[in-house]
Order: C-alpha cells, then sequence, then structure tokens
C-alpha cells in the first residue's frame, strides 16, 4: 500500500494522543459506579468511527450496554470484513499497586519497550488494539485505498460475559454479514517474532458460598464445635487438584482432545526461555499439570484456578470470629471440545458432592463460552500471514492462546464465518492487571500491518 509508513509517521503523536483520550474514560463495565462512563465511551467511539470514514455509523442499544456499529460498503460485490473489539475495561484493582493513576494514561520506558509504552487499564485490552483498526481505516480512506468493505462492531460487556453481544448477534445476522471476523484482542510471542493466535481457551466462571452458623461466631466460645467455612471451603478447593496437578472433578476430561506428537512438536518451536519466563514474573519455579510445558499448560490444557476467595474479618487488627459464610470465585479454562455449560454443571454437581455435613453450598454461574480453532490453511490466515511478513520483515508463528474470548465461537454458529485473531499485545504488558501497558511500538505496528490484511485478504478471496 501507498504511503501508509509515512501516512502513519506523520500522524504517530495524534494517534498517541487520540488514544489517551479514550483511556481516561473509566469504562468499568463490571462496576455500576461507572455506568456513566462506560455509555460516555460509547459515544466516544462513534465519534472515532464517524472521522475515521465511515459512511454509517450508529449506537446499538441492548438489553445491557450498546454496541457501537460501523460501516462502509464501497462495492457489495467486494469481500466485507468485520471489525470486531470492546470498549468496556476490566476494574483497576488493586489502585495501591499501580505506579501512576490507571485512568491518567502516561508513557515510561520498560525492559521489554525501551522506546516506551502507554501505561493504562485497557491501553492493551482493548482499547488500543481496538484503536488500531480504527486509525487503520482512516489511513485507507484518506488515502483511498480501502480496498473491501468494512464493517465494526464495539461492545461494551466483553469483561463481564459479553451476554448483551450474543443476543445482538442474534438479532442482526444480515447486518454483521460478512465474509471474515477480524479480531485485535490477543498477543503475539514477542516484538520481533510476530504470531497468530490460531486456538482460544473456553471459560466457565463460577462463585462458590459456603455456610455454616447462622451468624458470626466467637471463635473461643465455639471454635472446635462447629464447622467453620473459610477452613472447609479451602479444602474444598484444595481436593480440586490431585498431586499431579489434575483436576479431579469426575468427567471435566472426557471431552478433551490431546494433540499429537507432531502438533506438540509444532508448538515446541516457538522461541521460549523459561528463566525469563520465570523472572518476567517474579517466581523460583514453574508449577502446572504432570506430563506437559509450561507452554502446552497455558495454551492446549485445561485448567481449574481459584481467582478470589475471601470471608471473616479481613479488617486491622483482630476479631476473633467463626465466619458464618466463605465465598470464592473460580474459574476454568477449557479447550476445544468441552462445552462450558456442561462442565458448569459438571463442577456444581461435583463441588455440592463434597461438602461435609455442617455446612450448605452454593454454587453460581457467572458466565462462559467454548473454545475455538482456527485452521492456518485457510484465506483468512494466510492473508494475516503475508501482512505480518510484510510489515515485521518475518513469517509469523501460529500459537495458541491460553486466553478466552467466548463470542469467538458463537460468531462462527451465527455468522457462519470464521475468525482471525491478529494480537500486537506481549505477555509482560499486564493485562488484567495493575499498571497495565502497551508499547508504543506495538501500538503503531498494528495500525500498519491492518490495512496490509485487507489488501491481501481482498486479493486472495
Amino acid at each position: 500500500m501507498e504511503h501508509l509508513k509515512s501516512y502513519i509517521g506523520e500522524h504517530k503523536t495524534r494517534f498517541i494522543n487520540e488514544l489517551f483520550d479514550l483511556l481516561r474514560i473509566p469504562s468499568v463495565s463490571a462496576d455500576p459506579a461507572f455506568s456513566q462512563d462506560v455509555l460516555n465511551t460509547a459515544d466516544a467511539v462513534k465519534e472515532a468511527l464517524d472521522k475515521a470514514g465511515c459512511d454509517t455509523v450508529e449506537i446499538c442499544e441492548t438489553p445491557g450496554y450498546p454496541i457501537v456499529y460501523g460501516e462502509k460498503i464501497i462495492d457489495k460485490n467486494l469481500p466485507t470484513v468485520l471489525v470486531y473489539g470492546h470498549y468496556d475495561v476490566q476494574p483497576p484493582d488493586p489502585l495501591d499497586l499501580w505506579e501512576s493513576g490507571p485512568f491518567e494514561p502516561v508513557i515510561k520506558t520498560t525492559e521489554e519497550h525501551p522506546e516506551g509504552a502507554i501505561f493504562a487499564r485497557g491501553a492493551c485490552d482493548d482499547k488500543g488494539q481496538m484503536y488500531m483498526h480504527v486509525k487503520a481505516l482512516e489511513f485507507m480512506t484518506a488515502t483511498n485505498q480501502l480496498p473491501c468493505n468494512v464493517k465494526f462492531m464495539i461492545e461494551g460487556e466483553e469483561e463481564v460475559g459479553s451476554e448483551s453481544l450474543g443476543w445482538f448477534v442474534e438479532r442482526n445476522q444480515e447486518k454483521l454479514a460478512n465474509d471474515v471476523i477480524l479480531i485485535s484482542d490477543t498477543g503475539m510471542i514477542a516484538k520481533d517474532v510476530p504470531s497468530i493466535t490460531t486456538g482460544l481457551r473456553g471459560l466457565s466462571y463460577v462463585e462458590v458460598e459456603v455456610q455454616g452458623p447462622n451468624r458470626d461466631l466467637h471463635s473461643g466460645l465455639y471454635g472446635g464445635a462447629v464447622a467453620n467455612p473459610i477452613n472447609i471451603l479451602t479444602k474444598m478447593i484444595a481436593s480440586l487438584h490431585d498431586e499431579n496437578n489434575h483436576i479431579t472433578i469426575p468427567g471435566f476430561y472426557d471431552k478433551v482432545q490431546d494433540l499429537s506428537t507432531d502438533e506438540r512438536e509444532e508448538m515446541a518451536k516457538a522461541p521460549y526461555s523459561e528463566d525469563a519466563y520465570k523472572k518476567a514474573i517474579g517466581i523460583n519455579e514453574v508449577y502446572g499439570e504432570k506430563g506437559y510445558s509450561t507452554n502446552e499448560r497455558s495454551s492446549i490444557r485445561p485448567t481449574l484456578d481459584v481467582n478470589g476467595i475471601w470471608g471473616g474479618y479481613t479488617g486491622e487488627g483482630a476479631k476473633t470470629v467463626i465466619a458464618s459464610k466463605a465465598y470464592a470465585k473460580i474459574s476454568m479454562r477449557l479447550v476445544p471440545n468441552q462445552d462450558w455449560k456442561e462442565i458448569t454443571e459438571l463442577f456444581k454437581n461435583h463441588f455440592e458432592s463434597i461438602a461435609p455435613a455442617g455446612v450448605t453450598v452454593k454454587v453460581k454461574p457467572h458466565h462462559g463460552g467454548n473454545g475455538y480453532v482456527t485452521p492456518i490453511d485457510g484465506v483468512e490466515y494466510q492473508a494475516a500471514s503475508k501482512a505480518y511478513e510484510e510489515s515485521f520483515g518475518v513469517e509469523p508463528i501460529p500459537q495458541r492462546s491460553g486466553g478466552s474470548i467466548p463470542i469467538v465461537s458463537l460468531f462462527e454458529k451465527e455468522l457462519k464465518s470464521k475468525t482471525i485473531l491478529m494480537g500486537f499485545g506481549l505477555n509482560s504488558d499486564a493485562i488484567h492487571s495493575p499498571n497495565e501497558h502497551f508499547g508504543v511500538y506495538n501500538y503503531i505496528k498494528g495500525i500498519e500491518t491492518i490495512p496490509l490484511f485487507y489488501k491481501y485478504f481482498t486479493e486472495m478471496s
């Protein structure tokens, strides 16, 4: 494409400043206190798509937060790319661990990003990566180089399960008709080792409650005589893994498909340093299911993790009580063929069955989705591969991700089209954590690579 790098270089500062404006809006979908901020972010995305060159942009109401839809149709005989992203972000907590304000974006250098990284909640997940597509469209319309049709569907509930998105997709199949779905909500191996995500894990997210006595009790008067819900909950959770870190829920692995030796050998070709991995997250040893490598454990194997646990007194000083209730939030990452609703039911039945006398257990499902695999012999993958190769100068590596984007499997079911996952973040970017950031290099490189995908996908379709 002509003038691609020069256009980006000329407007780089503006591209960064515009992203800063978006990052300043605290669009936390999980907390109702931020509901107006989420709505304000939808308005900001609509305005950005308008300015970037969409002919039609609308805010589509849903039972939850709205979806921003935009399109530019240049010729109905040409292919159509549907871009998906989300404008909501994770809660910033714990705030005291942020080195700068989570909604006060700044650029700081890091070991992985010596040229600078944008620090803010949502910088990488997903405002920064979503906004790359807006700026890529701007380049293609401003220079009259848009080779095909484009549609945008940007939602505000991805971080809380995308419930309204399913509702919207089912009711707007004609509006959303496309030849490929393009998403940047994943990452790549390294700045000099581009990769294309070819698989996502599914997800089942539940909350559990263990109740003992009808009120908090004095631990001296009642200790040792009644079941302590916190003690019981921790024992129940500990029993969910055996000595080999294998999940003990009956039927959990029944539909797990093991990869062939050849496939595992291909995965092992990806650059990886265990010492660098441990250093990056401050651990002295890796840990996980016996018989699998670190990369396999975090991508092709299912997992069960406690995401939060609480109960009793956690304030300053001492308060000697036996809590009436104890709680935990638990997520299970699933691999293709595992159905998240079935796994949720297996978990519920098992967790309730292992509760001892003296307590009652409640399991509350939150949300989930199934895993997804993208074939690497399709036009979608080949076009993305050529785009990365031209932009980065090296051929990208196909890589399965340990993360989940539950709606990807829904897209294929409802819209009958494949999804290509072109992510530009790094594992070190601290998404979902304090000090989330996104390299300036990665942000700009994404804007440079995306138009090339449009070019090659149109030529190859």
